[in-house]
């Protein structure tokens, strides 16, 4: 099953997500996308680390997402990746205007013939008032996009607020 969980910051979503890679009874591979630039970040990471189990696998890859998912996947393997919005962060903050849109489409293309259980962590930012900047309205676009795209994808889509989880589409949890 491929999974994807939006939420705002802090509305529970990664905790979610990393229930139900537990509950999956699968060997787990956690998929960072962060990287830690600045002391509060390598703080969010510390305590993400410090939340999952000591047997999950972990992988860093900011980037070749796609190449990573292939590269892991497996039928009796969870792959939780989180998050996607650090992930096309990193990708808008690139000089290379082509990277964005190669990655997002290679991610797009491999997901549906993946085995086992995929995880897709992301914050949803389209629910508040539209930025000012121009590279945060193309932000928030992207990850729209992304989100749609995504969710067309997957089995299962869930958005959680305030530690609940809304099913959007698919099985009941």
């Amino acid at each position: 099953m491929h999974e994807l969980i939006l939420g705002g910051a802090r509305s529970g979503k990664s905790r979610l997500a990393e229930r139900l890679a537990v509950e999956s009874g699968l060997a787990v591979t956690y998929i960072a996308t962060s990287q830690a630039l600045d002391g509060e970040m390598q703080a969010r990471i510390q305590h993400h680390r410090a939340r999952r189990p000591a047997a999950w696998g972990l992988v860093e890859e900011p980037l070749a997402l796609a190449h990573t998912l292939r590269e892991l996947a497996g039928a009796d393997t969870c792959l939780l990746v989180d998050c996607l919005t650090l992930w096309l962060t990193n990708l808008l903050m690139l000089d290379d205007p082509n990277r964005l849109n190669e990655e997002r489409e290679a991610l797009l293309d491999c997901l549906p013939g993946l085995p086992g259980r995929i995880i897709l962590v992301s914050n949803e930012t389209g629910l508040g008032v539209v930025p000012l900047g121009e590279l945060t309205r193309r932000y928030v676009d992207e990850a729209g996009w992304l989100h749609q795209a995504l969710a067309e994808r997957c089995e299962r889509v869930i958005f959680t607020v305030a530690g609940l989880p809304m099913l959007l589409k698919g099985p009941a949890l």
